[in-house]
């Protein structure tokens, strides 16, 4: 008995969280009563309008640039078939198999909205698919994102129909024989099912959905790194202050800094701002005009702003969320039919314009946060900067030794390369299908963009944590905050300080799973509790 928790598809509700979920196998799907009676009435009036042979894009008119091409009513359902096979024509690696199964839960709900005309049967069919694990294979590459991701979902809807290729319990086989071993049996589709599969933005939405759900772990590590910093550094309290926030109220800024200050509330680490005065005034000579203190009267930019580079971060990935979620939930197909207004409406819903936009933004905002990053890496490895640390945080003997030497360039090339990756898709339309989409989106190659991103982005956080655990091996880890103490406890258990005993890699790839593969770090508020 499949005992996981339900997801009920409305076409309302669905979230990225959900889309994440469903895709790995953490829960399963079901169909709304209320959505599908509305798929029923959507059918029925339909099925009048074929009937009384009205002209329907898609339904008897052939696709795009011959849409005045009318197709006799004996050839409408295998105009559908014929139309998935020809735009199955995606190459490149394919999707990750759990990516797929996303894409499926999206677009089934879009559809169990009830305004794309398609049958029940067809609905269950991809419930049921998901619910088995039968996962098509979707080559990477071919969507431009504006007649929604045809090629991508081409590639989907060739697995309904027992064609081509799908995984089932991570073995790529034959559609045919996944049916067959889970006791399904593909569709023979109808007028409209073969468009309402394939033209929607269902691709991007899902792997977008991949891509913030791993850029707000990647927030909530960069929020601990950060607080662990000030900790190792001795950073100034007042540049956390929160009547300093207050007065730049960006909500990014204020969540980040209160999310940094509870973290390392309770700290003897932290430098004071009176301490300074008294410390430097004891340096002073009143006989000369101007003397240099060795103390620091400001901390660097990577420490001190914080906040302030952090808030835009947060905020483009909430923004981002809400944005793929209305799409998520949206109908976004064509010709779409309205039953309770008695229109059947030919649009252009199916335009991934805002996922566009929205992945394009999150691409900049994780280039962003790997920069920060970056920058505090190098500080606390570079003995001319790390205040006292040993130079490349070395535990043995420098020279023989290399400690963090080699690992650097792994987030230097890894930052370059996110940089590089940020020039925005959403303004790269080029005109195609004989300039009838001659404006298109890109959505879905931001959307790549944007995930492959975030996996990278993953490599440099990995290694600045595991920079700021070998640094607090030297010094301040006695006198750690409430919940840095208890983050440096659970590290302590997990991994050990590096001194050349094992090969660099295996801590690392050790350390990346701790931090993105469990969830530890999905809520930060939990370390920042005294008890």
């Amino acid at each position: 008995m499949d005992e996981r928790p339900v997801v009920v598809l409305t076409g309302n509700d669905l979230t990225f969280k959900d889309i994440v979920a469903v895709g790995i196998g953490d829960k399963k799907v079901e169909l709304a009563d209320s959505s599908l009676e509305k798929c029923r009435r959507s059918r029925e009036f339909l099925k009048v309008a074929v009937e009384a042979r009205k002209v329907i894009y898609g339904v008897n008119t052939s696709f795009g640039p011959m849409c005045n091409k009318i197709v006799n009513e004996r050839e409408i359902k295998i105009l559908q078939e014929n139309l998935i096979k020809s735009h199955a024509a995606g190459l490149g690696a394919p999707i990750l198999p759990y990516i797929a199964l996303s894409i499926l839960t999206v677009r089934l709900n879009t559809l169990v909205k009830g305004y794309s005309g398609v049958r029940i049967e067809l609905l269950e069919l991809m419930r049921d698919m998901i619910n088995s694990g039968i996962a098509p294979y979707i080559p990477e590459c071919g969507s431009v994102g504006a007649s929604g991701d045809l090629i991508h979902l081409a590639h989907m809807a060739l697995a309904i129909i027992g064609e081509g290729k799908v995984y089932l319990n991570r073995k790529l086989m034959d559609a045919k024989k996944a049916f067959m071993e889970t006791g399904l049996t593909p569709l023979t589709l109808s007028y409209k099912e073969g468009l309402a599969l394939i033209n929607g933005t269902a691709a991007m939405t899902a792997i977008g959905a991949f891509a913030l759900f791993g850029a707000k772990k990647l927030l909530n590590i960069a929020c601990v790194n950060a607080a662990f910093a000030i900790e190792i550094f001795g950073g100034i309290d007042d540049a956390f202050d929160m009547d300093l926030h207050f007065l730049k109220p960006h909500p990014g800024q204020i969540a980040v800094t209160e999310a940094i200050r509870s973290l390392y509330r309770g700290t003897g680490n932290l430098t004071f701002r009176d301490d300074i005065h008294d410390k430097i005034r004891e340096q002073s000579n009143e006989e000369i005009a101007v003397f240099e203190t060795n103390i620091n009267v400001q901390d660097v930019y990577s420490l001190r702003c914080t906040p302030q580079v952090l808030a835009p971060v947060m905020e483009t990935i909430d923004q981002c969320i809400a944005t793929l979620e209305i799409e998520a939930n949206s109908t976004n197909d064509n010709p779409i039919i309205v039953p309770e207004k008695g229109k059947i409406l030919h649009g252009g819903n199916f335009h991934g314009q805002s996922i566009a936009f929205a992945m394009d933004a999150l691409s900049i905002a994780l280039s962003t946060l790997c920069n920060l990053s970056e920058r505090r890496l190098n500080k606390i490895l570079d003995k001319k900067l790390n205040e006292g640390l040993p130079e490349f945080l070395i535990v043995n003997e420098p020279g023989l030794s290399m400690g963090f030497m080699g690992a650097q360039y792994l987030a230097t090339s890894t930052t370059a390369e996110n940089r590089n990756q940020t020039a925005p898709m959403s303004v790269n339309s080029i005109s195609c299908n004989a300039s009838n989409q001659d404006i298109v989106s890109m959505g879905t190659v931001a959307a790549r963009k944007a995930f492959g991103i975030v996996s990278k982005a993953k490599h440099v956080i990995t290694l600045e944590t595991f920079a700021d655990f070998q640094a607090l091996s030297f010094r301040n880890s006695d006198k750690l905050g409430f919940g840095t103490r208890k983050i440096y406890n659970i590290l302590q258990d997990k991994i050990q300080v590096y001194d050349e005993s094992r090969i660099f890699h295996d801590d690392l790839s050790k350390l990346r799973k701790l931090l993105f593969s469990s969830q530890l770090f999905d809520d930060l508020s939990v370390y920042g509790k005294s008890s």
